[in-house]
């Protein structure tokens, strides 16, 4: 069985779609799930489904704790599913191509520092942009720029409000994320 972690810092609802995804595969399975948000509602979705939680500071995740607790896992994907913080270069170096994230947007647009949730969703309707849809990448030092893995593009109509776009990026987000994980656990990271 393949070993992944997840990082998330909200509510986890991508979280816990990858855990319940993964707990019926033969593939793989969710080890932990790691949150630099002590109060996040990921906690509690992943001890509904007995996965361990670990919480940690700023600090100890740009220090050595982090890498630490990875390295006891030895995970063969770590995926950031709503991880807000940039992702520390000594993890990254560590993990080379072994880390995804999922952006709510087709990248290269609407990526970088702070371009995250509802903030995308205003400035894709706000733009009148055509087009929006959810971007699966590599993590490497910079915000959103790492190879890009898969997209999946959905026409707009023009009149979507920013939670209608967010609702039609969640259903994205639930249906691709889980498979896209599996086929990279299957290709042997």
């Amino acid at each position: 069985m393949k070993k992944i972690v997840i990082f998330a810092s909200g509510s986890g609802t991508n979280a816990e779609n990858i855990i319940k995804y993964f707990a019926v595969t033969k593939i793989g399975t969710v080890e932990a799930v790691f949150t630099n948000n002590q109060s996040a509602a990921v906690i509690e979705k992943a001890k509904n489904y007995g996965v361990p939680t670990i919480s940690f500071s700023k600090e100890e995740l740009n220090e050595s704790f982090v890498l630490h607790k990875i390295n006891e896992l030895q995970p063969d994907l770590i995926v950031l599913a709503g991880f807000l913080l940039k992702f520390p270069e000594n993890i990254i170096a560590a993990y080379p191509n072994k880390i995804i994230n999922i952006h709510p947007a087709l990248l290269p647009k609407y990526g970088g520092k702070g371009m995250y949730g509802m903030y995308i969703h205003r400035a894709i309707v706000g733009n009148k942009e055509i087009e929006t849809g959810i971007t699966i990448h590599f993590v490497d030092e910079n915000y959103d720029e790492g190879n890009i893995i898969f997209q999946k593009k959905i026409t707009l109509s023009g009149d979507e409000t920013p939670e209608e776009v967010a609702s039609k990026i969640h259903q994205l987000e639930q249906k691709y994320f889980p498979e896209v994980i599996e086929k990279l656990l299957a290709k042997v990271l």
